[in-house]
């Protein structure tokens, strides 16, 4: 079943949505807590997301983008505002419709499964799904997840993007700056710590599907994938 994130900060209007969007079959969770709208993405993984742009603490372009860094997700803005550059700076952070208030709750559903079947249905690319693999270890960027053996862990946008810079370069080292070029457009105002907790939850992710010490920190250098488990079975 297909789930629905909703973002919005009116009780009556967010309650609706769910309510009317449920009848069709689809898993609506609606967030309460606006100030850690992130952490409530990581524990939903919708496939779809409803944005209000008015929100507490930050507005819906900020969450738009936190979100695009981690997913490629459908996100459809929902909003009173109805100027032309709310639309257009709804776009440019990162959303993929706009749906002005007061709206009709049979067009918000037509324009859910719009994109739910551009992104994952009939009109989806059809271009081949890249697999990355190294002795068993496969990586699927499209999915955002990485699998061994029986086990697959979901994966973040940064922690695939680490893990595809890994693979593609084993045996070799991938560098500290290659990995924070493309993680980060500019890595002026990036902390040195920054790739060090991405790393950590790479290793985390690893560890969730059996493996142990699988990237290894070269000093003055960067990090390589120290691939030994194969070996040590031969």
């Amino acid at each position: 079943m297909q789930k629905i994130m909703i973002v919005e900060d009116d009780p009556k209007i967010s309650d609706h949505l769910k309510k009317h969007i449920e009848k069709y079959g689809y898993n609506v969770l609606a967030v309460t807590d606006f100030d850690h709208v992130m952490d409530e993405f990581y524990h939903i993984k919708p496939q779809l997301v409803l944005l209000d742009i008015n929100l507490p603490s930050f507005d819906g372009y900020y969450w738009c983008r936190q979100i695009r860094k981690e997913s490629v997700c459908p996100v459809i803005f929902i909003s009173a505002r109805i100027g032309e550059m709310d639309q257009v700076m709804a776009l440019e952070n990162g959303g993929d419709d706009y749906i002005t208030k007061p709206f009709s709750a049979e067009i918000v559903m037509a324009k859910i499964r719009s994109q739910l079947r551009r992104a994952y249905g009939e009109y989806a690319s059809k271009v081949e799904e890249r697999v990355l693999e190294n002795n068993g270890l496969k990586l699927f960027p499209e999915r955002l997840e990485l699998t061994f053996e029986t086990k697959t862990v979901s994966l973040s946008k940064k922690e695939s993007d680490i893990m595809e810079s890994l693979m593609e370069r084993y045996p070799r080292v991938a560098g500290r700056e290659d990995l924070l070029e493309k993680l980060w457009d500019d890595q002026t105002y990036i902390d040195e710590n920054t790739l060090n907790v991405n790393i950590t939850r790479v290793r985390k992710k690893l560890q969730e599907i059996g493996l142990e010490g699988v990237v290894e920190t070269v000093r003055g250098a960067g990090y390589r994938l120290h691939i030994s488990w194969k070996e040590n079975e031969e």
